[in-house]
């Protein structure tokens, strides 16, 4: 009898023995299962967030700069970028400098006046920059010698059914005043000059070239007074080659004679426009 009890306690413990490892098995299993979830969760939490940060940062990247009005640009510090629209009113010649393609564009808008020094261009592009056009500009503010200019520039054409050609401001009455500069790069008009002397002590109306060592096809420079100042106005043979009319006119000045212009308020060392038309006055 006692036997048989002993047999009995004994064949129960071993069951609960194996009850209790049955049940440690199953929780250290539930166990590693949880944290393996939990990691796995964490993981791509950590993975979308982090997708999310790329995301973010690429449409910073490609988002496009916003557009400045004329007074935040010229409020804006030198050497930094900035991004403009406005329109065409001329260009330079286009040309190849070592497989990127130039061109220099005269822009205007109604809040003011741009000078885009070599913007980054095709030849098939140029083409299509015809006054009026309108572009929209992203490059570095930069000054020479006076002169307040976009350089390294790329541009993209604005669609938008928009044009704008200037009319020539008379600034005659600003020669020599402080506001002038204030229409710098404009499409302006001179009346009622004097052609002067192109060199002291020279009979000669213009010059090729700032100092007279240029030929034919280069830069015209020549003078004009104002109530008895002296300024000097150039024809840019890269605007204004020698088969123009404008080119042809100031071959043909006389001292003395008495002229109006148009061009634009370009700046070098001061005042110094880049005339397109000059009429003599009968």
């Amino acid at each position: 009898m006692k036997k048989s009890l002993c047999a009995v306690l004994v064949l129960s413990m071993t069951l609960a023995l194996a009850g209790c490892a049955g049940q440690a098995g199953s929780t250290a299993e539930t166990e590693t299962t949880e944290e393996s979830a939990a990691a796995e969760t964490t993981e791509e939490t950590a993975e979308t967030e982090e997708a999310a940060e790329d995301t973010e940062a690429s449409a910073e990247e490609t988002a496009p700069a916003e557009v400045m009005t004329h007074e935040e640009y010229m409020a804006a510090d030198l050497d930094s970028q900035v991004t403009v629209e406005s329109y065409v009113q001329a260009t330079q010649s286009w040309w190849d400098d070592n497989g990127q393609g130039k061109i220099t564009v005269y822009a205007q808008s109604e809040d003011g006046a741009y000078f885009f020094y070599e913007l980054a261009c095709t030849e098939e592009d140029a083409a299509k920059l015809t006054p009026g056009t309108k572009i929209r500009v992203t490059g570095y503010k930069s000054e020479w010698s006076g002169e307040v200019e976009i350089m390294d520039g790329t541009f993209e054409f604005v669609d938008d059914g928009e044009e704008f050609i200037a009319e020539p401001v008379d600034v005659t009455e600003l020669l020599g005043t402080d506001e002038l500069i204030n229409h710098q790069n404009e499409f302006v008009s001179f009346t009622g000059l004097t052609v002067e002397p192109a060199a002291e002590g020279s009979d000669a109306a213009f010059l090729y070239s700032y100092d007279g060592s240029g030929s034919d096809g280069d830069d015209l420079y020549f003078n004009a007074s104002y109530n008895g100042q002296t300024y000097t106005f150039t024809v840019e043979s890269y605007l204004c080659d020698n088969t123009t009319d404008v080119y042809n006119t100031v071959e043909a000045l006389e001292i003395g004679q008495t002229i109006d212009m148009q061009g634009f308020l370009y700046w070098y060392e001061g005042v110094n426009p880049h005339i397109t038309m000059v009429t003599v006055a009968e």
